[in-house]
Parts: C-alpha cells; sequence; structure tokens
C-alpha cells in the first residue's frame, strides 16, 4: 500500500489535489481511496487530506501517519507543523515555495522537491491556487502516475472555463521537476 499526506489550509484546494490523485490511481488500475481530515472548520485553518493507494480493496480508514510521500500545498505551516512526521525512508517531499525555503532536516534516503506551483498557478489559471501544479511535480518526482492519466483526471473534475489553465498547471508543474531531474 503507498500513502500520501497533503498539508494545506483549508479552502487551498486539498481536498481536490487528494480527489485528483485517487481518481488518476483509479484510472491506473488500482484502488484509491482520498479523503479530508478537518480540525477547526473554517478558511484558513490547518487541515489534512489523504490518499491511500493498493492493488487490493483499501479497508483502513484511519489518518496517514506513516507517509510515502508528503505533499504541503501552504509551506507556512512547516513553522508550527513537522509535516514531515513519519515519513518513510524513502519517502518524497512536494513542497509549495518559492526557491530559497529553509528546508528541515531530512534522512539522506529522502528526497524534497521544491515547486513554484502558487507562480505557476497564477500564470496558468489566473489564481495562485497551486495544487494542479503539486500533482504534476508529484507524478514526475515520484513515477506513480503517468502525465496522460492525470491530464485525464483533471478533465473529468473540471469544467471547459478552467480546464484549459489547470491542464497547463499540471503540466509546467511536471516539466518542473522532470527539468531538474
Amino acid at each position: 500500500m503507498k500513502e500520501i499526506r497533503i498539508h494545506a489550509r483549508a479552502g487551498q484546494g486539498a481536498i481536490t489535489t487528494a480527489t485528483l490523485l485517487g481518481y488518476a490511481y483509479f484510472l491506473q488500475g488500482t484502488y484509491a481511496y482520498a479523503f479530508p481530515h478537518f480540525g477547526a472548520a473554517r478558511m484558513g485553518a490547518p487541515m489534512n487530506a489523504f490518499v491511500r493507494v493498493d492493488s487490493e480493496p483499501i479497508r483502513l480508514r484511519s489518518q496517514i501517519y506513516e507517509p510515502d510521500y508528503v505533499i504541503i500545498v501552504d509551506n507556512t505551516l512547516m513553522r508550527g507543523f513537522n509535516c514531515f512526521a513519519g515519513l518513510k525512508d524513502k519517502g518524497v517531499a512536494i513542497i509549495n515555495a518559492e526557491a530559497g525555503l529553509e528546508l528541515p532536516r531530512v534522512k539522506p534516503t529522502q528526497k524534497v522537491f521544491i515547486v513554484p506551483a502558487n507562480s505557476i498557478a497564477q500564470e496558468t489559471i489566473g489564481r495562485p491556487l497551486g495544487n494542479t501544479a503539486l500533482i504534476g511535480a508529484f507524478a514526475a518526482a515520484t513515477g506513480e502516475i503517468k502525465l496522460d492519466t492525470l491530464i485525464e483526471a483533471v478533465k473529468q473534475k473540471f469544467g471547459s472555463r478552467a480546464l484549459e489553465g489547470n491542464i497547463a498547471a499540471v503540466k509546467r508543474g511536471y516539466d518542473f521537476i522532470k527539468g531538474k531531474a
């Protein structure tokens, strides 16, 4: 089983991120379970979303404490929370931030990628909601999801007005990581 934990603030698209990732995994023929966890139910409050993926049906319904992957939509959460807590030894973290972000210490076997997802989204969508750029970066950094499959998931989620910009954001996030590899 692979597990993904997403750190964000309410209103930043973490549930959409989890849903898109889960659906993309489903399109690739695996079982996926995506779900949120809220503290205070208000805009801007810290929250998590989770995705579990397996070749067998998923019965486990608890939060994810030892993820294979971490996506941090709002890097300011790293000041008050240990977003890397429990990240597996060969885990991968994708952080939405501009260059120059001071990173916490991670194990030498873990990989951390910084992606200017909000900037990408501002250019492609017209709003600084970097979640689709982050899932593109996730696909490139992990190799877990094919880019075409991810684009198909985006096509199913967004209407015609937002579709083109979100597909462009996915591709730019993907290319950003591939350019670093």
